[in-house]
């Protein structure tokens, strides 16, 4: 692949009004595997954020009444205008975030199901008639789009994170601003631009790359004319913007932060127990917030779980993501592979073992390898804090009350992962866990079709199936004297 002349035909200005504007400075986007500068992007400033903000109001009205059916023939083109350059944004994601490439490639076919998903919603959206109970009128409920939103998405996905949420807005017949990752920015600018191609009307959506995330924020949230913030990042940032964004009444969903319990009962299947840890720690290199991020296995099979489980780390081969040989990319920055190592080494002070990993080759990129921990005691700070990297740390339990209760010894309720042969149990135990979503011997469990989000300090809101398009929809009443 011409990585040369995949970069030159991504915009690298500001994306308002569908329309690629200059900034009036810049930042460099860097590749995390050797800290080369890809490219300089435009720096989107407070009034940028206000120019993108009047494309989208100025043209809300109009897309609202746009009928379905054409808003979803809209989202079809986006889908198959993605499918068709998959190669090229799966390279570009892997460029400017790390992931192999076959990840990459994965979250293109996941991200671009939003729009073939929501492109059929679009059609559905729901309302009721009926006698009011008084008899004395009718009463008619209707779903209206919301207005003008502004998405701030993670680095994580580049892609899935934005379509995760354009998706449903524009079927729900909203605008949108996105303002993506300083770390990621170009993936979503590339999608800008497809999106463009594939017939999105202008102003519908805007990407306001930044240096300056609160400036940007601030302005927006601060303008009248927002009516949602949708935020997918950490628990301390979205707190803030909940707070933030209260003066302003604004509709919000978050989905937050995660710390993820992966939970392996007495009678399950070891070997597929190991084949989902490997699904659930290792996709997207750890660097996910639906990633497993603590073991809690059975002290009956637990030997034989770590042995199987430290065997299938050691095959993970760390390189630039480009390369295909390479089973596990980088980091995304200095400062995560600090936190990583951080957890590894306090738990380690505290008594943990070391059974695969945990160490940093060092050189250049921000590499660290497939790690497992064994004997990792419950003080550890890798048991509360989301460690985001491929680290597998295992304690040991002996009953059921036990297992869930350590599943749910967090603030946090994302997502939660159950091995066992009993379906009896694994009801009970789902019904009993404190998460927003449980995977019942699957290791993967996000699907466009089904309502991802979280409980607790996980945040709140879906995003994906029926359900999340009413993130985007107000609810009217009208009374009919009949």
């Amino acid at each position: 692949m011409d990585i040369a002349a995949l970069l030159k035909s991504v915009p690298t200005g500001l994306w308002i009004g569908g329309e690629e504007r200059a900034g009036s400075s810049t930042f460099e986007v860097r590749n995390p595997a050797d800290d080369a500068v890809l490219v300089s992007v435009a720096d989107a400033t407070a009034a940028d954020a206000i120019a993108a903000l009047d494309a989208a109001a100025a043209v809300q009205a109009e897309w609202a009444a746009t009928p379905a059916r054409k808003r979803g023939e809209i989202l079809r083109s986006v889908f198959e205008t993605i499918t068709e350059h998959a190669d090229d944004i799966a390279a570009l994601m892997t460029l400017e975030m790390g992931k192999v490439v076959a990840e990459s490639k994965g979250e293109v076919t996941y991200g671009a199901e939003f729009f073939r998903w929501f492109a059929e919603e679009a059609v559905r959206i729901g309302g009721r008639y009926q006698h009011s109970p008084a008899g004395n009128g009718r009463i008619l409920v209707t779903q209206q789009a919301v207005g003008p939103c502004y998405a701030i998405t993670p680095w994580n996905f580049p892609l899935a994170m934005g379509t995760r949420k354009m998706g449903p807005a524009f079927a729900a017949g909203c605008t949108m601003i996105v303002k993506p990752a300083q770390e990621t920015p170009l993936t979503m600018l590339l999608l800008a631009k497809l999106m463009d191609d594939a017939g999105l009307p202008k102003g519908v959506l805007s990407v306001l790359p930044t240096s300056d995330p609160g400036g940007v924020t601030t302005a927006l949230i601060d303008d009248g004319r927002l009516r949602k913030l949708t935020f997918t990042g950490s628990t301390g940032v979205g707190k803030a913007l909940v707070k933030q964004s209260s003066d302003k009444l604004l509709r919000t969903s978050m989905e937050l932060g995660g710390n993820a319990p992966f939970i392996v009962f007495d009678d399950a299947d070891v070997d597929a127990a190991v084949d989902g840890a490997i699904l659930a720690k290792m996709r997207n290199g750890g660097e996910a917030c639906t990633a497993a991020n603590r073991f809690h296995v059975a002290n009956a099979v637990r030997e034989e779980f770590t042995e199987k489980l430290v065997k299938r780390m050691s095959e993970f081969t760390l390189g630039n993501g480009l390369d295909e040989s390479s089973k596990l990319g980088p980091l995304i920055s200095t400062k995560q592979l600090s936190k990583v190592t951080e957890l590894v080494t306090d738990a380690v002070d505290r008594g943990a073992a070391v059974a695969v990993g945990g160490e940093a080759p060092g050189g250049a990129g921000h590499f660290y390898p497939a790690t497992v921990l064994t004997d990792v005691p419950a003080d550890a700070r890798i048991l509360k804090e989301e460690v985001f990297g491929p680290v597998a740390p295992i304690t040991g339990f002996d009953t059921e009350d036990e297992g869930i209760a350590a599943a749910n010894n967090t603030e946090y309720g994302l997502a939660a992962y159950v091995y066992t042969k009993s379906l009896d149990r694994a009801l009970r135990v789902a019904e009993s866990i404190e998460s927003g979503m449980v995977g019942i011997n699957r290791g993967v469990i996000s699907d466009a079709a089904a309502p991802f989000g979280g409980i607790k300090e996980s945040g709140f809101g879906r995003e994906g199936g029926t359900e999340g398009i009413e993130e985007y929809l107000d609810t009217k009443y009208i009374a009919l004297t009949l």
